[in-house]
């Protein structure tokens, strides 16, 4: 009987062990509560998806404004670290305004005064930026449901349809945007979008890296390669003046790799208007995916990004506006100059701008974009 007792005992605390073990959440690597981004938003429930590799990386994303939320890569130390910032639940990405991680569009960047003229006619589109549209408005893609068309281990599909309208920009679009991460360790995101009637697009991928692994920590050690010799400049909106400038021997030459903090407080224009770097660099490598476009390593983990791309041009952008307002991941409050954005893309106010090279889309025509993120540990 005792014996009987004392099973029945041990059975219904193996039973309470186990139902506690079933209600613990099942966290990525990178500890992230995939149910602390489930809520719907209008015909579309949003989630949390993860991307492996057999390398052990992984790579989270919400299908709420294509964001990337995670990037778990290795480093030196063999551990792999959390190089991206962004929130942990989806309510912080509805009511936070950020562009992490971000699926960016219609227009990525600037245009001036919310305004361009497209075969004649003039739109006008929401000004969220000193006057002018910046990342395709208030109530950009990033703030928008994709939905999930395709999701594997290491592969997601999202689609999104941008009604003829929204945000003021012209004709019905439907964008799909493809995620893939490789066991080279290579994160490639593609674009492909099509519109009913002529319009304007522009995307890109707005990740705030930190390859160290710890937000807390600037970014101005990190060494970047820009493989560029011009930038479009800018006025002090950060709109561009529609010219180019060369950058031997100023501070935005990183032709030789140096680290980002080395002239970011120069005493040049340029650099004020975009209190450090905030600007687009004119790239040399004719859209082939097979040259380098810009590379940053961080020195304390080793980490290190490469950046293959189709576009043109590539905005660097040193989180110069971040100020500690806003509280992400493991309650980090992100502060000043901790993260480091290489947002692929046309140049910023391109509708308005005839020399530089063209985003309109029209019926018939399909835009397409890749961009290869290729991490490894640097020697």
């Amino acid at each position: 009987m005792k014996r009987m007792m004392f099973a029945l005992a041990l059975a219904g605390l193996c039973l309470v062990a186990c139902k506690q073990k079933a209600q613990e959440p099942a966290l990525t690597l990178s500890g992230l509560d995939p149910d602390r981004f489930v809520t719907q938003v209008g015909d579309v429930t949003t989630g949390l998806y993860t991307l492996t590799n057999k390398n052990g990386m992984e790579v989270c994303i919400t299908n709420f404004g294509g964001r990337i939320v995670s990037i778990m890569a290795p480093g030196k130390d063999g551990e792999m670290h959390d190089v991206v910032l962004g929130f942990d639940n989806i309510q912080d990405y509805q009511n936070v305004p950020s562009d992490f991680g971000a699926t960016i569009g219609r227009y990525a960047n600037r245009i001036a005064h919310g305004k361009f003229t497209l075969d004649g006619k003039e739109y006008t589109l929401p000004q969220n930026n000193n006057g002018h549209t910046l990342h395709g408005g208030p109530q950009g893609w990033q703030y928008c449901p994709f939905v999930v068309e395709n999701a594997e281990d290491g592969f997601l599909q999202l689609g999104y349809e941008s009604p003829d309208g929204e945000m003021g920009f012209p004709g019905k679009v439907k964008v799909t945007v493809f995620f893939t991460l490789s066991d080279k360790n290579e994160l490639t995101i593609d674009y492909v979008a099509r519109s009913e009637a002529p319009t304007v697009i522009n995307m890109t991928n707005h990740s705030y890296f930190n390859l160290s692994g710890d937000p807390t920590r600037p970014v101005t050690d990190h060494v970047l390669y820009l493989n560029a010799d011009q930038t479009t400049t800018v006025d002090e909106w950060l709109i561009p003046t529609g010219k180019f400038a060369k950058v031997a021997g100023t501070p935005f030459d990183f032709n030789a790799p140096k680290a980002v903090g080395q002239d970011i407080d120069a005493d040049d224009e340029q650099i004020r208007f975009g209190r450090g770097y905030d600007h687009n660099w004119v790239l040399k490598t004719n859209g082939d995916l097979s040259v380098k476009a810009a590379s940053v390593v961080c020195p304390a983990t080793g980490i290190a990004l490469d950046i293959y791309t189709s576009e043109p041009g590539i905005q660097v952008y040193t989180g110069n506006f971040l100020d500690g307002t806003v509280t992400g991941k493991n309650g980090t409050a992100y502060q000043q100059r901790t993260a480091i954005c290489l947002e692929t893309q046309h140049y910023p106010d391109s509708p308005n701008q005839a020399q530089f090279p063209s985003t309109v889309l029209r019926p018939g025509e399909k835009f397409e974009s890749t961009t290869i993120y290729a991490f490894y540990v640097a020697e």
